[in-house]
């Protein structure tokens, strides 16, 4: 075990973190930072064209659809704990580090999207599909470093997809409304299975319903707290940015926080929350039917400014608020529980209830993201789909057993598996970044 934190602590920090702030300031320098002076270009060409959008007829999804998939997976777990860990562990200056990581990583995960659009291929049984693997195989020539990203993918939909959402579903049902985990497991086993059994197109219209449910929940109910605490709000902010580039001296050096642990954890969980960089969202994206990979990248921009930008930014500002977070005198709590406390502060029981319900359908949506990306990487290593229903029992097994087992060791096989997916996308990312800034280049311009 103690091996294992060493190989991904060193691949983390600080090589890792370099990696993607580098890669996503060489596309945000290269398109002349497109996520902020290209604004209003691409949110008129997603939110703006959702009047017009039109459901899918032929071989792929929507734009929308796909986003909808790959937010399913990436509004997880870490949107509402892993902010909170990140608080305690790196102080408010991780929040700042945070919006620095999901900035640069609105490009990263644009040019993603448009690689994964661009080198689409037709998949076995119908549709399309994209991804790390054919941009790699395809765009780089490397079909060593496709595998590669395929074997480590696996093992991360089995840890981080099944594993650690069910138990995170089954011990917030548990702590708020004492439900015995086995049944939550089994219940939360067979939705799943079913909306797998129907392939990609059942877990996208799921998903298309989920997410936009989820958030609104969450969102709606953060907005209530902050609005509440309004005369809070600017001291939180304040105490974020003092803390960005000397968080030590705020407390005086107490709470043993310094720059690199708020840098670590915040780009760290901004990472988390998009996956702008890892390339997993990538292959959601790349199963969609459309006519410019560009338009498909601001979809890519997007999906980092909700996920990170604005959900985990409201998780912060709640807890800050709230006086609960542990330097403010607070019994110490952290992650989820820290989060419903939070809340619970100005919405009373309901907060919890709020938090618990957010976590449900978060950690759910995971779920079927996460499922998606696993067979897609089986399907790449085996050339069809004839290893899909023991990959599909094997995944529900393991959902089934998260919901009774508490799997914090697998965190590090996560962890792991994450870097062993980020150093080749990432590479390739860099190598084929001319080619993506042409792409892109057009919208750029207008």
């Amino acid at each position: 075990m103690q091996a294992l934190q060493r190989i991904t602590d060193m691949l983390w920090c600080p090589f890792l973190l370099g990696l993607f702030l580098f890669t996503g300031l060489v596309y945000s320098l290269g398109s002349g930072f497109f996520q902020l002076f290209g604004l209003r270009r691409w949110w008129s060409a997603t939110l703006g064209s959702l009047s017009g959008s039109r459901a899918s007829r032929g071989r792929g999804l929507t734009s929308l659809q796909a986003l909808a998939t790959a937010l399913a997976s990436t509004m997880g777990t870490g949107s509402i704990a892993g902010v909170a860990t990140a608080l305690t562990l790196g102080g408010p200056g991780a929040i700042f580090w945070m919006w620095v990581s999901a900035l640069l990583g609105m490009m990263t995960g644009c040019g993603e999207k448009i690689l994964s659009v661009y080198y689409q291929r037709p998949a076995p049984g119908g549709g399309l599909q994209g991804g790390p693997m054919f941009y790699l195989r395809d765009g780089l020539g490397c079909p060593g470093l496709a595998v590669w990203f395929s074997l480590a993918c696996l093992p991360a939909t089995l840890a981080g997809g099944a594993l650690v959402q069910s138990s995170s579903i089954a011990a917030a049902l548990e702590s708020t409304w004492g439900m015995a985990r086995l049944p939550v497991g089994l219940v939360v086993t067979l939705l799943a299975g079913a909306i797998l059994a129907g392939g990609l197109s059942r877990i996208a219209r799921v998903s298309s319903a989920l997410v936009p449910a989820m958030a609104l929940l969450y969102l709606g109910s953060g907005g209530v707290v902050l609005i509440c605490r309004a005369q809070a709000v600017p001291g939180a902010l304040k105490l974020i940015f003092s803390h960005a580039l000397s968080p030590a001296s705020a407390l005086g050096g107490g709470a043993g926080w310094s720059v690199a642990r708020a840098l670590r954890y915040g780009v760290a969980r901004g990472v988390f929350t998009n996956e702008a960089g890892l390339g997993t969202s990538a292959m959601a994206h790349g199963a969609a039917q459309v006519d410019s990979p560009a338009r498909q990248g601001m979809w890519g921009i997007f999906e980092v400014w909700l996920s990170t930008l604005l959900v985990c930014t409201v998780t912060a500002l709640v807890i800050l608020v709230s006086g609960l977070w542990p330097a403010q005198g607070a019994p110490a709590l952290s992650g989820a529980p820290l989060t419903a406390a939070a809340f619970s502060v100005v919405l009373g029981w309901a907060g919890g209830g709020v938090v618990a319900v957010s976590l449900l359908l978060f950690s759910f949506s995971s779920i079927l993201g996460w499922s998606y990306y696993g067979q897609q990487s089986l399907r790449y290593l085996a050339g069809d789909d004839r290893f899909l229903p023991l990959y599909r029992a094997l995944f529900l097994a393991c959902v089934l057993a998260g919901s009774v087992w508490e799997p914090v060791s697998v965190w590090l096989t996560v962890d792991l598996c994450n870097a062993l997916m980020a150093v080749p996308n990432l590479a390739a990312l860099l190598l084929l970044a001319p080619r993506a800034l042409q792409l892109l280049d057009p919208a750029c311009r207008r």
